[in-house]
């Protein structure tokens, strides 16, 4: 028998491997095309100043983070649970209203939107008032700190201490671009870069060196610049009345070592109208709620969800889009996570549902403690008799404004939250048992009625707040000052 192979074959052979070959060199000219791609992505076009606050600059350089990065303008994105659509918090939850009364927050407060609103945000909320001079208003000027890259900028050329005297209104021809690249970039590097002072000064209190930090542990430091807990303190030395911005971790970051460390410096925030208890406003604590939870303590960095890599063209980046995960599972949540996303989404409304049940009726019990202790007051109680009082007040306020303000904390760190929640409803349940004990002395024996306040307007109108005339105030401020605001930022910035 003949093993001679016949023509066909070979003829098959030949082009399959010609195909093969083809195929071969095919994919090694897209390889080196994207590496090309890849190696030439970033050439600079164009030079960055150091301290360079605007966008539109970097963005000549990198265009896909830039592109990216202005989908923060987005604002349609509605979860369970917030979202980035503006939300005023106060019409769903008018029990907030009487919880800061004589506080800011009574007046307005709005679900934040996207990194790119941040200066329209601000000069658009009534807590920032309605200045009508460069040292006007109710707000000090380091409320700019965490708003801008204009603030480094102002910072370097002032020095950081000065950058935080004065009023609000004192620069609001400077701080005009909203938060963005040089706020977490070095401008020659590139690199991850920490531009605000208090959180090289926190490390510093405990004896650590920011710049030893990894580049994984960088890519949340960068946020925890602003999101965070933090204070003004005028009385820190060599800067008495300077509201400086301070983090206050030196005892720890959980609620009861933050606690601690407020109450032995003896700091208040506000006292509150009607209760007169000196009170604790919790600010963002999302770093350190964050770093309780089992993502932060395995090493999932802030940027990892709400950053996810990206591949556009073959060119792999961060995705400068900013965002709620729930928003961008595929890319966030199921690059390690293998369940479908309605079961993932399931699992986080879940958590929320439990927390923000139990906060919202810590709310309740807090709204009767300040209704409860004006009426101690108005029937002529004593300081003495409310001090304890109070301080329980303090206390349980604080640990509900600190699962409150932890954006996304009720997913970050459940377990944590949902003790410190609990533990406020223990505190604050003491405190009305000393209250009833109180009123029943002072002779009033009934209940005291919680107050109507179905609405943010019936709220606001029972602390005594003229919230008209603060609009009106406001909408005269935007139409006469923020327009010079803005003229006179742009005829500095065509100096650059």
């Amino acid at each position: 028998m003949s093993n001679k192979r016949k023509p066909w074959k070979n003829w098959v052979l030949f082009l399959a491997s010609l195909t093969i070959v083809f195929l071969l060199g095919m994919l090694v000219s897209t390889i080196t095309t994207r590496k090309m791609e890849a190696k030439f992505a970033y050439t600079p076009k164009t030079k960055i100043n150091p301290l360079e606050p605007r966008n539109e600059i970097w963005g000549k350089n990198f265009p896909r983070e830039f592109q990216s990065y202005y989908k923060t303008a987005d604002s349609s994105f509605v979860s369970k649970y917030n979202g980035n659509a503006m939300i005023d918090m106060l019409a769903i939850d008018p029990r907030l209203v009487v919880l800061w009364a004589g506080y800011g927050f009574s007046k307005d407060y709005n679900q934040g939107r996207g990194h790119v609103y941040a200066i329209d945000d601000i000069h658009n909320t009534l807590r920032t008032g309605a200045p009508t001079g460069e040292n006007d208003g109710p707000m000090p000027s380091t409320c700019w700190t965490c708003k801008s890259p204009d603030v480094p900028r102002v910072m370097n050329e002032q020095g950081v201490s000065e950058f935080y005297k004065g009023k609000w209104s004192r620069l609001g021809k400077e701080v005009i671009n909203p938060i963005g690249c040089a706020d977490c970039h070095d401008s020659e590097t590139m690199n991850l870069k920490i531009t605000r002072p208090a959180l090289i000064e926190a490390f510093d209190r405990q004896g650590k060196n920011i710049q030893d930090a990894s580049h994984n542990e960088m890519r949340s430091l960068v946020c925890a610049q602003c999101h965070v807990e933090y204070y003004f303190d005028k009385n820190l030395p060599n800067k008495k009345g300077t509201p400086y911005l301070v983090f206050p971790w030196d005892k720890g970051q959980t609620v009861e070592d933050m606690e601690k460390y407020y109450d032995s410096i003896g700091h208040v925030d506000w006292v509150h109208k009607l209760s007169k208890a000196p009170m604790l406003k919790a600010q963002h604590p999302g770093y350190e709620v964050y770093k309780m939870g089992i993502h932060g303590q395995r090493g999932v960095s802030c940027a990892d969800c709400h950053m996810p890599y990206k591949t556009e063209g073959g060119q792999k980046f961060t995705d400068h889009h900013i965002q709620s995960p729930l928003n961008n599972v595929a890319n966030s949540c199921q690059v390690c996570h293998r369940e479908e996303k309605d079961e993932l989404i399931k699992n986080v409304f879940d958590n929320q549902d439990r927390i923000i049940e139990n906060r919202d009726q810590l709310e309740v019990l807090l709204v009767k403690a300040h209704v409860e202790a004006k009426k101690c007051w108005d029937l002529g109680a004593t300081e003495e008799q409310m001090k304890d009082i109070l301080h329980g007040i303090r206390l349980g306020q604080w640990r509900w404004d600190y699962a409150a303000a932890s954006h996304g904390g009720s997913f970050h760190a459940p377990v944590e939250l949902g003790r410190v929640v609990a533990k406020g409803i223990d505190i604050t349940q003491e405190t009305r048992i000393q209250l009833a004990r109180l009123l029943h002395e002072l002779g009033f024996k009934e209940e005291v009625p919680y107050p109507s306040i179905e609405t943010k307007e019936a709220a606001q109108k029972f602390i005594g707040l003229p919230i008209d005339k603060l609009k009106q105030e406001k909408e005269a401020f935007k139409n006469e000052v923020l327009p010079k605001w803005k003229e006179a930022a742009k005829k500095r910035e065509s100096t650059y």
